[in-house]
């Protein structure tokens, strides 16, 4: 018991002791009085333009130029031109223009099933290189088993350079793939420049992988122009190359 006693009756030795209140102000006023306040440490700009070296900012990857549309570039070089001369024109303005490309896909199955809409705007997405749009029924038919606001097929309207892109796909590529194709109707204008035709597989577009393809749909084509009679717009279709039976 007397050695616990004597334990806690000792005094804490001089370098345990903490320094007095007036002693740590002394100190801490001595040692600004002698000593300058050390300098914050610099950046790495600052370091690297202290020894001549200059940091190199970061790389930027160089956007890759557009290439215009290939149909595009032969009507500003050389239809626009022709069909001035072929019709007389005057003011650049008259001569008839592409306006649009729509192309509609209606999916007959689609009452019974919904998946075969949203797999053939899919499909149509692919083909036009753009979102396709479900269409929907205005009103409900019995006879059908058709209800308002159903999903029963798809579209897309395309303009400027994928219009553009669409149709050279279509007359190279896709119409010389149909089954006994003997040329376009001459007669489908509808008395306002408008052209329409029909595609009864859709498989013959390239996008369009046909061993994955579960079921083939057919689809209609409508190419509205700025022509202002039949003429003019049999005039500029036969300029791009349409395969017009003779």
């Amino acid at each position: 018991m007397a050695d616990k006693e004597e334990k806690k009756t000792k005094k804490p030795e001089k370098s345990q002791r903490p320094a007095p209140a007036d002693q740590a102000d002394a100190a801490v006023k001595a040692e600004k009085a002698g000593k300058a306040p050390k300098a914050a440490k610099p950046e790495k700009a600052d370091k690297a333009a202290a020894e001549g070296k200059s940091e190199k900012p970061a790389t930027l990857r160089e956007p890759e130029p557009k290439v215009p549309a290939r149909l595009k570039v032969q009507f500003e070089d050389t239809i626009r031109a022709k069909l001035a001369e072929q019709f007389g024109y005057k003011n650049r303005m008259q001569i008839p223009t592409l306006d649009k490309i729509v192309i509609n896909m209606g999916i007959g199955e689609g009452v019974a099933d919904r998946k075969k809409v949203e797999s053939a705007a899919s499909d149509l997405a692919l083909i036009a290189g753009q979102k396709a749009v479900v269409t929907k029924a205005r009103k409900s038919i019995a006879t059908y088993k058709l209800r308002d606001g159903q999903a029963i097929g798809c579209k897309v309207t395309l303009r400027k350079a994928r219009m553009y892109e669409f149709l050279d796909r279509l007359i190279n590529i896709a119409l010389p793939r149909v089954r006994d194709f003997r040329g376009l109707n001459p007669k489908s204008f509808d008395g306002r420049g408008n052209y329409s035709l029909g595609i009864k597989e859709h498989i013959v577009f390239p996008e369009i992988d046909y061993d994955k393809a579960s079921d083939i749909w057919g689809m209609d084509i409508t190419v509205c122009t700025t022509a202002r009679n039949d003429d003019e717009a049999r005039a500029l279709l036969t300029a791009f190359n349409f395969p017009f039976r003779q």
